[in-house]
């Protein structure tokens, strides 16, 4: 062989070497290391799937930041390991069980992120996760949130921590002096806005797509997902939304005798600025400086027995009457996937309320409420004994005026004002264990994936092992969820078809072991609270 041959060979092999390393180098690489707002953060790589945890979206709300909104983040030098959870934000201390011991900090503004991307340019859709808790508890770190399955599957998923109680939601006249919109009390939802807005900035890098963000949560993170759908301030942020156990913020009146909190109506600013004053006076602090001064620790000391410490109708994050701009066509128009369980009232934290009410106690307890809608409600939930009595409390307070009837009346505007579709489901898993059907948060195992895994569910999910129509039921909701975060349509090959939602037909599907479209359930019940709730705005009209 010739040496211009031997050359020419050696030529030849180089090039093919080369071009099978070009070929095969994107298959096999993996996002591992990205930069964004701060610096540059290094992920955890397994079986597939790059998690970034612990990454910071706004400046630590310490010191004279207590109780302003996120400020920006704080940059670092060098690559940030991002491979632990960041400190849970201040809250009574709660553990589900199964679930780790983690840090608690005001230092506490830090988002998770899930992807299977290999590069930054895989346009995949991003999901991102709020958490529920009424507002007071929960973390973006719970087991039960893991986003890996979603990240099998195709999504991008972000998951976050926002203030609780005093620390997100104290309203006072001198922290309306310090905002630029002249308001306060809304800190926790704008943790929310600031974090979607980090998305839309930097979500590319983990190979999702800004044009296609989905915000979803359950409980009080479904309850935000209503708030942001109609709240200025987070236009164009996201383009779909999903709302499990939650609703929009439709809730036109406190009913009479009760304190529960999803029932009772988002307070003014003056109401909220009202507490914020007694909580003060509470602490021994005779003004928001002083107020800031004190350790985190006296903050929570003092935070039980304060009432409303929620999302307040601040006019800028939160406009003042949600019902009317529904009508008026003044909210963020996008697809919505929402619905309810069958049994919400039997969640354990709050079900106690409800031991031992006779017929007698719940019949007082409506007439006083309800007064001249009394007998309609009495004729709609069945009370002829203490069970069935018990059964109503849980069914009309926190299952229906609490969730569901703000969930149907969204799903009503969206398809009657929206050019976007609605799509509600009813999570109806039975039992013999739970032969009334699932309870509050019961479906959150199913949507991320994880029935039947170890560790359990985090607290969440039904009692008792998970069963193979369980799993298989799991798989459907999560393909569901994941064509609507694709597409704004949860159906695809496969699945039984999920039918738009419409004030007409009103159909919904029925997620059980045999999903099925099927009517509005416990539609009476919804009539008559519906007709009581349009008197009283008629009344507060006049």
């Amino acid at each position: 062989m010739n040496e211009s041959t031997k050359i020419g060979k050696a030529w030849i092999g180089a090039a093919l070497a080369a071009v099978a390393l070009v070929c095969v180098r994107p298959a096999a690489a993996q996002i591992g290391i990205v930069s964004v707002t701060g610096g540059r953060i290094e992920g955890v790589t397994a079986d597939g799937i790059t998690s970034f945890k612990g990454i910071p979206f706004a400046a630590p709300p310490l010191g004279n930041l207590r109780w302003r909104a996120p400020q920006p983040v704080r940059p670092w030098t060098g690559t940030r390991q991002a491979d632990q959870f960041g400190p849970e934000c201040m809250q009574p201390v709660f553990r589900r069980p199964g679930a780790p011991p983690v840090v608690a900090s005001e230092d506490c503004l830090y988002l998770n992120v899930w992807t299977a991307a290999k590069s930054a340019d895989a346009h995949l859709p991003v999901m991102v996760w709020i958490y529920g808790g009424s507002f007071m508890g929960g973390s973006g770190s719970q087991p039960a949130y893991d986003g890996t399955r979603f990240a099998q599957k195709g999504v991008v998923l972000v998951n976050l921590n926002y203030r609780l109680g005093v620390f997100g939601f104290l309203a006072d006249h001198e922290l309306d002096a310090e905002s630029p919109h002249h308001v306060s009390g809304n800190y926790g939802l704008d943790d929310m806005i600031a974090a979607l807005k980090w998305v839309r900035a930097n979500i590319a890098q983990f190979g999702g797509d800004p044009s296609r963000v989905t915000i979803f949560g359950e409980s009080a993170g479904a309850m935000s997902v209503g708030i942001l759908s109609v709240s200025p301030a987070a236009r164009g942020l996201f383009q779909r939304a999903i709302s499990e156990s939650g609703g929009a913020p439709l809730s036109p009146a406190e009913l009479a005798g009760t304190s529960y909190s999803i029932v009772a109506p988002y307070p003014s600013l003056t109401s909220a600025e009202d507490v914020g004053q007694r909580f003060l006076a509470k602490l021994g602090a005779g003004d928001v400086a002083a107020a800031r001064a004190l350790p985190a620790e006296a903050l929570l000391k003092a935070q039980p027995g304060i009432s409303n410490l929620g999302p307040v109708q601040d006019g800028y994050v939160l406009p003042g009457d949600a019902y009317q701009r529904f009508h008026a066509g003044r909210f963020n128009d996008t697809p919505i996937l929402v619905g309810t369980n069958a049994n919400e009232g039997a969640f354990r934290p709050f079900r106690a309320q409800f031991t031992g009410t006779t017929p007698e106690k719940f019949e007082a307890h409506i007439r006083a409420a309800f007064g001249k809608y009394a007998d309609e409600v009495l004729a709609a939930y069945p009370h002829a004994t203490p069970a069935q009595a018990e059964q109503a409390g849980e069914d009309l307070l926190f299952r229906d005026a609490g969730l569901a009837w703000k969930t149907w009346a969204w799903a009503r505007f969206q398809s009657q004002k929206g050019h976007d579709k609605a799509y509600v489901y009813y999570f109806d898993r039975r039992s013999s264990q739970e032969p009334l059907g699932p309870a509050h948060t019961e479906e959150i195992p199913y949507v991320f994936g994880n029935v039947g895994q170890t560790p359990a569910r985090g607290g969440f999910g039904p009692p008792g092992p998970a069963s193979p129509a369980d799993v298989t039921l799991s798989q459907q909701m999560q393909s569901y969820w994941e064509n609507f975060a694709k597409s704004g349509d949860p159906n695809g090959p496969g699945l039984p078809h999920w039918p738009a939602f419409n004030a007409s037909s009103q159909r919904v599907m029925y997620l059980d072991h045999r999903p099925h479209a099927g009517p509005v359930p416990n539609l009476n019940e919804l009539e008559v609270l519906d007709a009581y709730f349009n008197w009283l705005r008629e009344e507060d009209e006049k």
